[in-house]
């Protein structure tokens, strides 16, 4: 693949607006060798919007309007919170699809959090603003309800986690495969990867 895969990008913060595109351009660079993705809309939507069926397919349709057609993606990512994603995630996709069939559509819910995958990859953050030099990440780090929480416990006191500032940041730096440990980050990347790639997605 030679030009850019046009991508339209749905998030549901300010640190995800930040950081999605950077874990896009990583697996891009670092994986698929590939040119990054022309981001060309990041929608930012409060969740308790976006998985209302009539939001949903609002940001869909505008999707739509964003890409070419034929070609380009559609990524969804959210925070599951205390939702299970193996529930949640293939609902939403469904009603994307059933909106705009023609769209190749990826939906992936965070366990809990996005933050998540920064303490199942926690070895590869030692250092960062303040975290310790011998940070280990916690057993099952998905099943943390509150990654945020457990980051600033490990920071410098007086120096809380801050998506907005730290998001980008720890996306930038954390091993994609030690964060492949945790399912849905794992679901995330094999997602990416096919979006990336233009691979028709499977029923």
């Amino acid at each position: 693949m030679s030009d850019s895969m046009p991508l339209v990008v749905i998030v549901e913060g300010d640190g995800d607006e930040a950081a999605v595109p950077i874990l896009l351009r990583r697996i891009a660079f670092e994986v698929l060798q590939v040119p990054p993705p022309h981001i060309i809309k990041c929608f930012r939507v409060q969740r308790n919007r976006l998985t209302k069926p009539e939001t949903l397919v609002r940001y869909v349709e505008l999707a739509a309007r964003h890409l070419p057609a034929p070609g380009g993606g559609l990524l969804i990512l959210i925070d599951a919170d205390d939702d299970c994603p193996r529930d949640l995630a293939p609902a939403l996709l469904e009603r994307a699809r059933t909106a705009r069939g023609d769209l190749n559509t990826a939906v992936v819910l965070a366990k809990h959090e996005y933050e998540a995958w920064f303490l199942a990859a926690a070895h590869s953050l030692r250092g960062l603003y303040g975290l310790p030099l011998d940070l280990a990440p916690p057993p099952a780090p998905e099943s943390i309800r509150g990654a945020k929480g457990w980051l600033t416990r490990h920071m410098p006191r007086g120096r809380p986690y801050d998506e907005v500032r730290h998001q980008p940041a720890f996306t930038s730096r954390f091993d994609l495969g030690l964060a492949r440990e945790a399912p849905s980050f794992d679901k995330c990347f094999r997602e990416v990867v096919r979006l990336l790639t233009g691979t028709s997605p499977t029923r």
